[in-house]
């Protein structure tokens, strides 16, 4: 029974966790980013100071190999004077700095063999860095549109619904006062070319429209004289 319950709540702890961790995937990916960039760098760093003491080995190995043919040759010399005193103890320096180049040379193939593991581990851990800051990218980016999704579904989408036919019907009230205006000008070209009419005949300027009281009377005495 006891177990049964352990288990219980291991098993809900992990799905505690996992909901957790679902929940702040996104921050949670960024700043595992951020750890792995810091620690890239880290390496980078070593790296550096790798190479650099591989240089140095190469400089120290280069001066021993100078100092141990320097003297070889003296003590080439002294044995030829018959000074095997001085050439003993010439023999004695030689083999300490010849023990000092194996040691370099064991520490430059040492160096060597770390530069090139940790080159490979840098450049590879370099490559899948810019992938996952490349897929951190792809998903923010693919969660903003799902908010959009969302927030274009249900009330909202019905909203969008509702805004389109508004601006159709706006768009027909402002047609019918189109056309309203239209028939307005329409009917006002004629009054206003009749009016003009009016005032030049008015004015003398052609024939008038209408006849005056002495044109009534003119005409009714014409008649009175043809009845006579």
């Amino acid at each position: 029974m006891f177990n049964l319950i352990a288990t219980l709540l291991r098993a809900r702890a992990h799905d505690a966790e996992q909901m957790l961790t679902d929940t702040h995937a996104a921050p949670l990916l960024a700043q595992q980013i951020r750890d792995s960039a810091r620690a890239i760098q880290s390496a980078r760093l070593a790296l550096a100071v790798a190479i650099a003491q591989n240089e140095k080995e190469h400089s120290q190995h280069a001066v021993i190999v100078s100092r141990i043919a320097d003297l070889e040759e003296r003590t080439l010399a002294a044995l030829s004077k018959g000074n095997d005193s001085l050439a003993r103890e010439a023999a004695d320096t030689i083999a300490f700095f010849e023990a000092e180049r194996a040691a370099c040379e064991q520490a430059q193939a040492q160096f060597t063999t770390a530069i090139t593991k940790l080159r490979q581990t840098v450049r590879s851990c370099e490559g899948r860095l810019t992938d996952l800051q490349r897929g951190e990218r792809l998903a923010r980016a693919t969660h903003a549109a799902q908010k959009i999704d969302h927030a274009a579904a249900g009330t909202s989408l019905a909203t969008l619904d509702d805004a389109e036919r508004t601006l159709e019907r706006l768009r027909d009230r402002q047609k019918q006062t189109d056309m309203v205006s239209t028939a307005l000008k329409q009917m006002e070209a004629p009054a206003r070319c009749a009016d003009l009419t009016e005032r030049l005949a008015e004015a003398g300027c052609g024939a008038p429209l209408r006849s005056c009281a002495d044109d009534v009377l003119a005409r009714l005495r014409a008649r009175l004289e043809a009845n006579a």
